[in-house]
């Protein structure tokens, strides 16, 4: 039976990644950067990395800093009108299910979104611990986020239940020895997970759950 459950931020508890993507192109296409596939490839990834990618080696730390938080508040800026219509559908019922167990946030986002998304959609309350890729020496793929997720929720990591939506994120989980849930919005298994929804109204979730771990819906 689980002691705890941890969500990853984008593309899990709100569908943000073509917001994400919008954003990413339209502040390259200021620069007069490329942009092909970022989309796809972006996902999972910290700010400074994708920058550090774009950018390549010899930028400065500073000029990737610029550059990550100037588009990272462009995200903001277009995402702010449209924050409820684009959580997860059934997040809001999904999470009251889970009032008797400890939850964590766990994600390589920037500190700025992590706290937007928690503010804008009245999100706080439903986490106990919450972690972003900065407070961690390695980000995802690595375990570190999760682990400290964990270790803030006073459970042991292989008895936590994490909901990914990307590569990185999924092995981060696995690396952990959690039970991993991915979401695709798509529908299509998600390798290395224990069981792939569309979204938290997925009526495959709560039979899963009650019968895996114990939960009920």
């Amino acid at each position: 039976m689980t002691s705890a459950v941890i969500f990853d931020m984008d593309g899990v508890l709100i569908d943000s990644n073509p917001t994400h993507a919008a954003a990413w192109i339209q502040y390259l296409n200021g620069l007069g950067m490329p942009h092909e596939g970022i989309d796809t490839w972006m996902a999972g990834k910290r700010n400074d990395q994708i920058m550090r990618i774009l950018l390549g080696d010899t930028a400065s730390e500073d000029e990737v800093f610029a550059h990550g938080a100037a588009k990272e508040a462009l995200y903001r800026q277009m995402m702010e009108p449209m924050v409820e219509r684009q959580l997860m559908p059934g997040l809001r019922p999904f999470l009251d299910t889970l009032a008797s167990l400890p939850v964590g946030l766990g994600s390589n986002a920037e500190p700025a979104n992590v706290e937007f998304l928690l503010d804008a959609a009245q999100l706080r309350g439903r986490f106990q611990a919450v972690v972003d890729g900065h407070q961690v020496e390695h980000p995802k793929p690595a375990p570190d986020i999760y682990l400290r997720v964990a270790q803030l929720l006073e459970v042991d990591p292989r008895q936590c239940v994490i909901f990914e939506d990307s590569p990185s994120g999924i092995r981060a989980a696995r690396a952990a020895g959690a039970i991993v849930v991915g979401v695709d919005r798509s529908g299509r298994q998600l390798e290395g997970t224990h069981l792939t929804i569309r979204d938290f109204a997925d009526p495959a979730l709560a039979p899963w759950l009650s019968s895996a771990l114990g939960l009920t819906g």
